[in-house]
């Protein structure tokens, strides 16, 4: 079977662990006969997933254990429960299987062997946020130890959403200030922090200073970068550090791998163009045409949707908060991205993207 044959192969063994009595979670077992379909029989390939609703938002208030598929044995541990940043609301809930987290971070660190090693710095939250375990994995996959300053997000929206832009500032200099302090006194080759963070740590002289000096990757993630802010970023303020940007998701329990796209063919894009990948068919990406639901033209502008099918859970069909240009992906299996950014509204609310 090549790729394409290989995802929707997995989408049906997918169908069959997730609504079968024996082995699927209470949550799926108890929404199967009321989704208008049956997904066992009617979802064959990665494109029958969109007949799937968006029911993400029942993952505020559902309890976690209802969301444990019950084929998974003993041996299988749950790590953590990750809570998404509650832009919009109360924050959705996931639960992260220690060995899904392991294969995922095997198959990102895979995807860039020359990184080098060294100590990493996350200017990240961390609580329920996954950024912070992800940035510790980091750099134990580089021979590193993980510095971190931590942040609660949250509060910097609240402050935002108040009119209170004088002490979401002063917050972020706080969180500025501790930065240098990490980078004055230790060797850190890897930077993992949010735009907007990053963007502070570039206006200050000192710390941008710092990171010239000390940091050879930049990784961003948690918010949007436009690519003039990473151009300028990267060519101008810091020409010796790469940057690498992740593209992810709570609600996939992921993240991306960052590629250039090739040669311009007139459906991925202008030559040199980042792109992101999912890691299909565990992690399928879609872009679609909010009102109809369906994948726009490759070279289109959409809304992002993720599909999440692991044994350790089903997250399908969930629409997302960012807009993006459809690619199309190396494997055939949904789509890969570029040019991500947030919508404005979400169901006539302003969005605050904040620090993260």
């Amino acid at each position: 079977m090549n790729a394409r044959e290989q995802a929707d192969a997995h989408v049906r063994a997918m169908m069959r662990w997730h609504f079968e009595p024996a082995t699927g979670s209470r949550y799926w077992l108890d929404r199967r006969h009321q989704l208008g379909f049956d997904p066992v029989e009617d979802v064959r390939c990665v494109d029958d997933l969109l007949k799937f609703p968006n029911l993400v938002d029942e993952l505020r208030d559902v309890p976690v254990e209802d969301l444990i598929p019950r084929g998974l044995d003993a041996t299988e541990k749950v790590f953590a429960v990750y809570e998404s940043g509650g832009t919009t609301g109360a924050p959705k809930r996931f639960v992260m299987f220690e060995n899904w987290f392991d294969q995922y971070m095997a198959w990102e660190n895979s995807q860039y062997p020359d990184d080098g090693t060294g100590h990493a710095l996350a200017v990240a939250p961390s609580g329920p946020h996954m950024l912070g375990e992800y940035s510790k994995r980091i750099a134990e996959a580089r021979g590193g130890i993980r510095f971190s300053i931590d942040l609660d997000p949250r509060w910097v929206k609240r402050l935002l959403a108040a009119g209170d832009t004088a002490g979401a500032g002063a917050y972020v200099d706080h969180l500025v200030d501790q930065t240098e302090l990490v980078l004055q006194s230790q060797d850190i080759a890897f930077l993992i922090t949010t735009p907007p963070l990053l963007a502070r740590l570039a206006e200050r002289a000192s710390s941008r200073a710092l990171i010239q000096e000390k940091v050879r990757l930049v990784i961003w993630t948690g918010a949007h970068m436009d690519p003039d802010t990473l151009d300028y970023l990267s060519t101008e303020l810091f020409p010796k550090t790469r940057f690498r940007g992740s593209y992810g998701s709570t609600s996939v329990l992921s993240g991306t791998v960052q590629r250039t796209a090739p040669e311009s063919t007139g459906d991925t894009g202008d030559t040199g163009d980042t792109v992101f990948d999912s890691y299909a068919p565990f992690v399928i990406y879609r872009v679609v045409d909010p009102a109809s639901g369906l994948p726009v033209e490759f070279g289109s502008e959409g809304t992002v949707v993720m599909n999440y099918l692991t044994k350790y859970g089903l997250v399908p069909n969930s629409l997302e908060r960012d807009l993006a240009t459809r690619v199309p992906s190396p494997t055939g299996a949904g789509d890969s991205l570029r040019n991500i950014h947030p919508v404005a509204e979400v169901d006539g609310q302003k969005m605050i993207e904040g620090v993260y």
